[in-house]
């Protein structure tokens, strides 16, 4: 969301993580504040277009970090006892819907290099 041309400020919570090996180990939680710096894909409600959320629409954001936020349903509870044995959801983390449509969409704003 801009107002004026300025980037809106949200407070969020990211987590730090330290590199050991090609694993993530001993994540910490800060606060910290970030930026949603843009919105990947087009507009979920572009031209009159109705979603699955309740008040607000799917989005992929690219924070001034370079990482993602995803703004999506919350379907961890239901989706829980069917993750494969390679997959875990932490009590911090949130599994989250995302309609193919929008990642399709999004592709091309995605940049291709780390």
């Amino acid at each position: 969301m801009e107002i004026v041309g300025i980037p809106a400020l949200v407070s969020i919570e990211v987590r730090k993580v330290r590199k050991v090996g090609a694993f993530d180990k001993g994540p910490a939680v800060d606060k910290l504040l970030c930026m949603f710096k843009r919105k990947l894909g087009p507009d979920a409600h572009a031209a009159g277009a109705q979603t699955r959320a309740l008040l607000g629409c799917p989005d992929i954001w690219e924070l001034d970090s370079g990482d993602f936020a995803i703004i999506g349903i919350d379907i961890t509870e239901k989706a829980k006892p069917h993750l494969p044995p390679t997959a875990t959801c932490g009590p911090d983390e949130r599994i989250v819907f995302l309609p193919r449509q929008t990642l399709v969409l999004a592709r091309v704003d995605i940049p291709a290099m780390v």
